[in-house]
């Protein structure tokens, strides 16, 4: 038996707009400072506020979010008590705003009491709105939460199926004016999910059809939001239609891999993301065709199937091979390094941090369902090739 767990979601052009429909009375808007400069939380609070709502913005999230900044904005909420949450942003508000959901409504627990194994007893003091304004992440539709434990420098796998969402609201003008490299970053992250959703060993009938559309329009059109992201005439049709079809693929994908799992592109994504701050969906994007490769040499036919869907030939190769060059072939297209190296990242730091790496990854829960599960030592090979760019052949 299978549970598939979805928000309501109301998507498409002026989705805002559904905001007037909610009943409310006071509002915490968790999100970040950035978006607070380009005055999109205004957009969000002058919707509410015309309905009678008071509303509050805490805007103390940054990029891949502490437990401090969670903590802090717990104590907003019991300052403030909503009655609804908004989680507005990229992955890393809307995470916080499900983390600090739960704790406002569970002052009895800590942030790593957050699991999948308790009944949490949720919405006796307030609901969860999100609203993504980049197109990658999937964290609008997902129940996980992950958080950075500044020490440590290790990302937290937290969340429980209580805490989705109540609604989605996914509207493809909020991500229209994403710059060039966060486009790519988030739409990496997207394919990432759609593509480990589907050959993950926890995948269903039900995730695999989210999965496959959702990668095959990320192909299709991250090229064409990426030139988007560069062009003087954004609004052009055709680029509008690119930014709408990425948006949704993103959402896609979410339900996806939210209902499946993902894989060792994410479990390495994770930490090298949190060792190395590096942004999540260009970590996991990289290592992505090296994960392919490395599951593909024990077992082709998943990857087979979805090289297939995706129009990928394998042109007297293998399929994993194949689907790895189209991968790094979109890589290069969005101006994405293709190995490790290539971020920058000094070798003799690297070596020194892969005993971490390794280590941490294996506590990752996404490692749970890779279709092939390595040992230490094939994992640390599979970081010595991702470093160097070599394309994974054992």
């Amino acid at each position: 038996m299978w549970h598939f767990v979805s928000p309501k979601i109301v998507f498409g052009e002026d989705a805002l707009s559904s905001l007037e429909e909610i009943k409310c009375q006071r509002v915490l808007v968790v999100t970040d400072q950035n978006l607070v400069q380009l005055g999109i939380p205004a957009r969000i609070t002058d919707i509410l506020s015309s309905t009678g709502a008071e509303t509050h913005i805490f805007d103390e999230i940054e990029p891949d979010p502490t437990l401090t900044s969670v903590e802090l904005g717990v104590k907003v909420a019991n300052s403030f008590n909503p009655d609804w949450i908004i989680g507005l942003g990229g992955g890393s508000p809307i995470d916080a705003a499900k983390a600090i959901w739960v704790l406002y409504e569970r002052p009895d627990l800590i942030p790593a009491g957050i699991n999948p194994f308790i009944e949490l007893g949720l919405r006796k003091k307030a609901r969860l709105i999100t609203i993504p304004t980049t197109s990658g992440t999937g964290a609008e539709v997902t129940w996980g939460i992950v958080l950075t434990e500044p020490e440590s420098k290790r990302k937290m796998g937290l969340g429980n199926k209580e805490n989705a969402a109540d609604i989605a609201l996914v509207d493809p003008a909020l991500a229209s004016g994403m710059p060039p490299r966060l486009t790519a970053d988030t739409g990496l992250d997207a394919l990432t999910h759609a593509m480990e959703g589907f050959i993950c060993t926890w995948h269903t009938d039900i995730t695999d059809g989210l999965c496959l559309n959702a990668a095959r329009e990320v192909i299709k059109y991250l090229p064409r939001a990426y030139e988007a992201s560069q062009s003087d005439k954004p609004d052009q049709e055709h680029f509008r239609q690119a930014r709408e079809k990425m948006h949704n693929a993103a959402t896609c994908a979410g339900l996806g891999f939210g209902n499946a799992m993902a894989s060792l592109a994410h479990a390495m994504g994770h930490v090298i993301g949190s060792v190395f701050h590096i942004p999540h969906g260009r970590a996991v994007g990289i290592c992505l065709p090296y994960t392919i490769e490395f599951v593909a040499r024990q077992d082709d036919s998943r990857i087979s199937e979805l090289a297939q869907v995706l129009g990928v030939s394998a042109q007297g190769g293998t399929s994993g091979d194949a689907l790895a060059s189209n991968i790094r072939d979109l890589l290069k297209m969005t101006e994405t390094p293709i190995s490790l190296a290539g971020l920058g990242l000094d070798e003799n730091k690297f070596e020194s941090k892969l005993e971490k790496l390794v280590d941490d990854s294996f506590n990752d829960t996404q490692i749970i369902t890779a279709p092939r599960a390595p040992s230490f030592e094939e994992l640390e090979k599979i970081y010595r090739y991702a470093y160097n760019g070599q394309p994974i052949d054992f």
